[in-house]
């Protein structure tokens, strides 16, 4: 039996069995014994397909299907209703890092997209420094000197310069995300056009002779700030992928499914871009030292890299009883 034979010959029984746990976790004491017959019966049978699943088709798309709604009613069965804060710490200890890691590779076509812009402008303005004012807005080129690069740092307004930048950064991820509704045209031209003035302006700092200042100034916020924005900018490419190539389901069915996962990706950037904005408010414009600013640089990919290990961690700790669509 191939996929399609699969999905063909099961559908109807896994519609219902998601109708039910939809019924029932609304209707809790509403429920007759029928009901509870008819999900016992039909939870048992998605559970064996689930099985099957994983063994013959462990890549497709029906075998996430199945392991989203063998779970739900997995926990509609054996588990508690917990608290929104055990939820929430859940979600960002765990499922948030298993999602990321099913979607790396989106993430790193996203990081790709954004170093290919900036190499390309980097190359451009090192050969033409008047290529600045055709890359990057002209107020933004009018409004850079690199001779007063760290200057004039105890009139900044830390708190205001931190929720504007908060802001800012988490709109440009949202835009990143959405983008996948255009089948990702959007989010590829936002990645590349980011990653084009982050390069135009690497180079004209290096022509100034700068280029270690310059970075000082960006990669203490940078690191996480761009991480952020690869796993939103990702999102939405995974989005638009699986609208352009939506394999045996409806493009209307992948857009459902794929924005959850994709809105799931992008509320897990949210601290991310709350830690960029505080360090790119209270620490980056100020007197501190370069070397100071580049060993938060650091500390803040240590940071990372040691969130992504618990929470794999954790994954697999809870993988036998926590799923996807948990």
């Amino acid at each position: 039996m191939n996929v399609k034979q699969f999905v063909k010959q099961h559908r109807d029984d896994w519609k219902q069995l998601e109708q039910l746990v939809t019924h029932l976790h609304k209707n809790k004491r509403k429920v007759t014994s029928l009901e509870i017959n008819q999900f016992n019966k039909l939870y048992q049978k998605s559970a064996q397909h689930l099985s099957y699943s994983q063994t013959f088709f462990p890549n497709e798309d029906v075998t996430v299907y199945l392991n989203g709604i063998v779970s739900k009613s997995h926990n509609l069965l054996y588990k508690d209703q917990v608290s929104s804060m055990k939820q929430l710490q859940y979600f960002f200890s765990t499922k948030f890092v298993g999602l990321l890691l099913e979607q790396w590779k989106f993430v790193v076509i996203a990081m790709i997209l954004f170093i290919a812009g900036g190499l390309a402008s980097f190359i451009s303005v090192s050969n033409d420094p008047l290529h600045l004012y055709s890359l990057i807005p002209t107020e933004m080129a009018q409004g850079v000197d690199p001779t007063q690069l760290g200057e004039n740092t105890e009139s900044v307004d830390s708190a205001f310069m931190s929720a504007h930048i908060m802001t800012n950064n988490i709109q440009v991820a949202i835009l990143a995300f959405a983008g996948g509704i255009t089948f990702g045209l959007l989010t590829v031209y936002l990645l590349i056009y980011n990653g084009i003035m982050v390069g135009a302006l690497a180079a004209l700092f290096m022509q100034y002779g700068k280029s270690y200042e310059f970075w000082a100034y960006i990669v203490p916020h940078g690191m996480i700030e761009l991480t952020a924005i690869f796993i939103a900018g990702g999102a939405g490419l995974l989005m638009g992928y699986k609208l352009f190539v939506p394999g045996h389901f409806t493009r209307g069915y992948q857009l459902k499914v794929q924005a959850k996962r994709s809105v799931q990706l992008l509320l897990g950037t949210i601290p991310l871009f709350i830690i960029a904005g505080v360090i790119e408010g209270y620490i980056t414009p100020t007197s501190l030292t370069l070397e100071t600013k580049y060993i938060v640089a650091f500390i803040t990919v240590i940071g990372l890299i040691l969130y992504i290990i618990v929470g794999k961690l954790l994954l697999g700790k809870n993988q036998p009883t926590t799923s996807l669509d948990s």
